[in-house]
C-alpha cells in the first residue's frame, strides 16, 4: 500500500518552500455542497490553491481520482507534457460529472505524483436530496 500524503494547513507552516510543495501537490475538490439524488452534478479536482504542479518529463500529475468514501467514481490519467510541458503555469483541474446517490456523499480526491506519490484532498460533504 502506497504511503498517502494529507494536506496540511500551509497558514501552521513557516517555510515558503514547503508551503509550496505542500499546496502544488494537494488536490482540492470543489462542488455545491447539495445535489439531487439521480442527477449528474460537477465536481472539481484542482491541484494547489495557490502554486502549480510542474509538468515534466519525469515531474507529472499522472492522475487524478474522485471517491465517495472508499468508493472510486472517476479517475483521469494524464501522461507528461499533456498540461502545456516545461511552459506550463495553470492548475492540473478535472471537472467529473457524477450521479448523485445515497442521502450524503463524502467526496474525497486522490492525486498521484509521479515524483512525490499520491496525494489526498481535505474530505467535502455533499448532502443529496429527493
Amino acid at each position: 500500500m502506497p504511503k498517502i500524503n494529507k494536506y496540511v494547513d500551509i497558514d501552521t507552516v513557516e517555510r515558503e518552500s514547503r508551503k509550496d510543495y505542500i499546496d502544488r501537490h494537494s488536490p482540492f475538490i470543489h462542488c455545491e455542497e447539495t445535489a439531487k439524488a439521480g442527477e449528474m452534478f460537477a465536481v472539481t479536482v484542482k491541484m494547489g490553491a495557490e502554486y502549480t504542479h510542474p509538468d515534466d518529463f519525469d515531474h507529472y500529475i499522472a492522475n487524478m481520482a474522485l471517491y465517495n468514501g472508499e468508493t472510486l467514481l472517476a479517475r483521469a490519467d494524464f501522461v507528461a507534457g499533456m498540461l502545456g510541458g516545461q511552459d506550463h503555469k495553470g492548475h492540473a483541474t478535472v471537472t467529473f460529472n457524477i450521479l448523485a446517490k445515497g442521502k450524503k456523499m463524502n467526496l474525497v480526491a486522490h492525486a498521484y505524483c509521479t515524483k512525490h506519490g499520491v496525494w489526498e484532498s481535505t474530505p467535502v460533504a455533499v448532502a443529496v436530496s429527493e
